[in-house]
């Protein structure tokens, strides 16, 4: 998020009273006033907090009433509250009511993959005392590469702790951490893509649910959350926000035209999986529009979907300006108070800005605010600080106070963030078996390119300071120590090459972010050039390692005799320096897939603003994603190779056909049926165990992800080529084999958007699929009356490195 102000910082409501000039009667005034705050003695070191249970007026208010029901505390709190201090709470720095001993609240702090400070911007954290900085994990485009919800789960997890451990060390003004971004990173252009888990809707959920759940306190498998959270987790940005500054067109301005049925089965289902599964506590419009209604401004898309369907119980924020934006650049209303009323009456709560506090009092007046809006935003806000504790008096000995100042950047955490960053690290070629590199064998390297020893550019956007980050450079050393480096270019952009230099060594990042898109795919500056003339100067094969968040068109390098093998290891985090060199060296065995496709550069011919999902074959548009995208590409979703082999085979199925028929349909004539029409209890009926098993045929123990996808056997219709609808990782050993089970549900996993947005599963073959092998089953849509119904079907047969930033910039490593 970006925002064009700077968010004052409201500091203690004591911080203008001072001793120094006051007469001995204003001295006892102030001890006098002192005794009725319930928050303004607090040693500075410790976290801001209301309702002291050590002050005897903490029992008068029902607000600080543990005992109580937090829904009635909540209104006891702001039936106290005057209109202008309710007002001043609907805004991200909400303001300190020092007469009930409320301190100030930061809503925004950012956790996307660590605890991160946002200089200038978002005050919620601070690196300034005991703890200086938090364990950075990679960047979530590499996370999600590992097709890893318990990892997942455990990043989140440590997350939410080192957030709290901050807090409790008196950092924090708040634990309301805007993260995870889990919109579909639908066009490889979005400089935001790096922050998201990819283009597949199945693997964004269940992220999102892996994530909230570790970060916010819950069990891995979800339902043990109670009422306590560990610190509050917001999925955004609600919805089919994906574009943030194309060819003059800004995500403020955008209106994306997105039908009904891309939004029942892409941009729509990780929001669902997040509030349903998840339990997200905190949801994120928008800034753009949907079909002409700004999403901060749509009832239906606020009230009536995410709390009304889906059963959100949490508050709803604005993206920074978002709500300024309504009246001043998209012009959809008259004046301020008509957007305050809009975003209000919507269903949003809280403005990250200051429009609401500026102009709610005026809406009042003109009678196009209700208080009864305000108080219901209220209600929503107040709940979310009395569930993290904030009115539950000393946190210390509250359920999360026992977290300190050492487990952030704990031991544990830093194994996590080498771990994440092991499996994510994708291999995308490795022609003769290149790599792993012998490690007897290199006694020598040469390094080019200038992020060769950077730890900033490790980490990607939205991150703090890491704990102990490991360069590349730094990780190769622990392996050779005999090593020469060269920048290769003159900036990070490789505007100007320095290519004659480099080549002596031979012989002897910028380009994606928030607010600003890519233009193109293919390697910015001269740095094609540069790695194609050093490919053909080095006595060995070359390894190019690419340290980027979105695809790049590398086909040049892919068939290219000279680089042997090449290696995506996204923004691997602090640790990702050491994770590179051990599976250079092969200490580690590569397992990561791709959750992203990687299309050429012709791709870019398709305006970034066409919001379609479903290619038009008609006039040329190939669609977007694995799903729908029909055009050639350069690596596929779920592509990944490994230093192993590995082979599937799918165990006979308990039932080859699923009969979904508990009511007659119109629709049934058409081939499809409603999921809606059959019912709960007929999809939960309908599902079965698929049992697929794994075999390492390979010398090498490895861990990989398993994917599981599906298709129709008749494609068109707007039907998916094929989807995904199970993943998991096995880890086996050279030789062994394991078998993976899956649950399919085909009321969730076969079905598909109709144009009106309902999901239909569609009668007929569908075929499961895993590497080479598939699987058939056929839904039915008559009377099971044959013993066909439960039986069995079987299986059908059917050296030299360069590392690249995304900002591009090569590290050369020439063995000698």
């Amino acid at each position: 998020m970006t925002v064009r102000y700077i968010l004052r910082i409201n500091q203690n409501p004591m911080r203008h009273l001072s001793t120094r000039k006051m007469k001995p009667l204003d001295l006892s005034l102030l001890i006098h006033l002192c005794s009725l705050l319930l928050v303004s003695t607090q040693p500075t070191d410790q976290p801001p907090f209301s309702c002291d249970s050590t002050d005897p007026l903490t029992e008068s208010y029902n607000f600080c009433k543990t005992t109580l029901p937090i829904n009635r505390r909540v209104e006891d709190l702001v039936s106290r509250l005057t209109l202008d201090e309710k007002i001043s709470q609907l805004v991200s720095t909400a303001t300190a009511i020092p007469r009930l001993g409320i301190p100030g609240y930061e809503w925004w702090s950012e956790a996307l993959h660590g605890v991160a400070f946002v200089a200038n911007i978002s005050q919620g954290i601070r690196f300034n005392g005991t703890i200086r900085s938090a364990t950075s994990f990679p960047q979530v485009i590499l996370a999600a590469a590992s097709f890893d919800p318990y990892l997942w789960y455990r990043i989140g997890q440590a997350i939410g702790i080192e957030a709290r451990g901050v807090y409790n060390a008196g950092q924090a003004r708040g634990m309301t951490f805007w993260t995870p971004n889990i919109n579909i990173f639908r066009d490889p252009r979005w400089g935001r893509g790096q922050e998201t888990p990819g283009e597949d809707p199945l693997v964004t959920g269940k992220y999102a649910v892996s994530f909230v759940r570790g970060i916010q306190g819950d069990s891995f498998e979800g339902g043990k959350l109670g009422e306590s959270l560990q610190v509050s987790a917001c999925c955004k940005h609600f919805t089919a926000y994906d574009l943030d500054n194309w060819k003059g067109i800004n995500r403020f301005v955008f209106d994306a035209n997105v039908t009904l049925q891309d939004l029942a089965d892409t941009y729509q289902p990780p929001f669902q999986s997040c509030i349903e599964k998840g339990k997200a506590s905190g949801v994120m419009c928008a800034y753009n529009r949907i079909n002409g209604v700004p999403n901060c401004a749509d009832y239906n898309l606020l009230s009536k979907t995410a709390r009304g369907q889906w059963g959100f119980n949490g508050y709803i924020t604005s993206d920074c300006d978002a709500v300024s934006i309504i009246y001043d650049e998209q012009g959809y209303v008259k004046e301020p108070e008509d957007a305050v009323a809009d975003v209000l009456t919507a269903g949003m709560d809280l403005d990250c800005g200051e429009y609401l506090k500026n102009y709610t009092g005026s809406a009042i007046e003109k009678k196009k605010v209700a208080v009864s809006d305000i108080d219901r935003a209220l209600h929503n806000l107040f709940s979310i600080r009395m569930r993290l504790g904030l009115f539950n008096g000393n946190p210390a000995k509250q359920p999360f106070g026992n977290i300190g100042s050492d487990q952030v950047c704990s031991q544990e955490h830093l194994n996590l963030a080498l771990e994440a960053a092991r499996n994510g690290i994708v291999l995308l070629k490795n022609d003769n078996r290149l790599l792993p590199l012998a490690k007897t064998e290199i006694t020598s390297l040469a390094v080019i390119g200038p992020n060769a020893n950077s730890s900033e550019t490790l980490v990607g956007n939205y991150a703090g300071p890491p704990c102990n980050p490991v360069t590349p450079l730094q990780g190769l050393q622990s392996y050779v120590k005999n090593i020469n480096y060269h920048p290769g270019c003159n900036t990070v952009n490789c505007s100007s090459d320095l290519t004659d230099e480099a080549m002596k060594i031979v012989k002897g990042t910028g380009q994606e972010r928030e607010a600003h898109d890519r233009v193109d795919l293919v390697l910015p500056g001269h740095q094609q050039k540069l790695v194609t003339r050093i490919a053909s100067a080095a006595n060995k094969p070359v390894i190019l390692v690419l340290l980027c968040g979105g695809p790049v068109d590398i086909t040049f390098a892919k068939n290219d005799q000279n680089i042997g093998s090449i290696i995506w290891a996204g923004y691997p985090g602090e640790a990702g320096g050491r994770a590179l060199a051990e599976i250079i060296f092969g200490d580690h065995n590569p397992g990561g897939r791709l959750p992203i496709t990687w299309y050429p550069q012709n791709l870019t011919k398709i305006p970034m603003t066409d919001m379609r999902m479903r290619p038009e074959p008609s006039s040329g548009y190939p669609g977007r994603t694995y799903r729908f995208y029909q055009g050639p590409k350069v690596f596929e979703f779920g592509y990944g190779l490994s230093y192993t082999n590995y082979s599937y085979e799918f165990l006979p199925l308990t039932k080859d056909k699923v009969y979904l028929n508990n009511q007659s349909s119109d629709k049934i004539a058409l081939g499809y049926k409603s999921v809606s029409e059959m019912g709960t209890e007929l999809c939960e009926k309908s599902k079965l165990p698929v049992t697929v098993r794994v075999q390492n045929n390979g010398e090498m123990d490895g861990k990989h992800a398993v994917l599981l996808f599906v298709r129709q056997a008749k494609t068109g219709n707007e039907r998916p080529i094929k989807q995904l609808v199970g993943f998991n990782n096995v880890d086996l050993k050279a030789g062994e084999n394991a078998e993976i089970k899956f649950e399919l549900s085909p009321c969730e996993h076969l079905s598909s958007a109709e144009g009106d947005g309902q999901m239909v599963v569609d009668e007929g073959s569908h075929f499961l699929s895993i590497g080479d092998k598939e699987s058939e089953i056929t839904v039915v849509f008559s009377e099971d009356t044959s013993d066909a119904a439960t039986s069995k079907l079987m299986i059908l047969p059917r050296i030299l490195i360069f590392f690249y930033i995304y900002s591009f910039i090569p590290m050369h490593i020439v063995l000698k």
